[in-house]
């Protein structure tokens, strides 16, 4: 009985976590890629979806806040990963912006250490592993995953 109660309260306690990130492509096949403050690694930009905010009001902000980048008419999603090394209910939702605009490269501040695009086989030696396996299943074609 307490088990159940427990469950009970665990299931409507604590809501689905959602995210978003973007892999912008610029016309010379490169990445950007973000490196944070405070986590370590290279990472596609992106971020949570705040409450009662679209997954593409999220990738909209996110990019902004992130590259200095507006997403363009045509974001492609491309998956929703589950993503367990953030919680046991946390998914990333990926678009790829094949088309944007990135009005000036981004300063670094607080949050964003360092950013860049990269090619494929050029990218920093921290990207992290998620991050290479979605660049894989982006320009490889490999076989996606479900887990971030």
């Amino acid at each position: 009985m307490i088990r159940r109660m427990m469950h009970l309260y665990w299931r409507f306690s604590r809501g689905l976590t959602l995210g978003v990130r973007g892999m912008a492509i610029d016309a010379e096949r490169r990445i950007f890629l973000v490196k944070h403050s405070y986590i370590s690694g290279w990472h596609l930009p992106g971020g949570g979806v705040e409450p009662g905010e679209t997954l593409l009001a999220a990738l909209r902000r996110e990019m902004r806040e992130e590259g200095n980048i507006d997403i363009g008419p045509a974001p492609e999603f491309f998956g929703l990963y589950f993503n367990p090394a953030a919680s046991d209910r946390d998914h990333v939702a990926l678009f790829v912006l094949p088309s944007f605009t990135q009005t000036a490269p981004p300063q670094p501040n607080a949050e964003i250490v360092a950013h860049g695009f990269f090619s494929q086989d050029r990218l920093p030696e921290e990207t992290t592993p998620g991050t290479r396996l979605r660049i894989a299943e982006v320009f490889d074609g490999a076989v996606r995953s479900e887990t971030w």
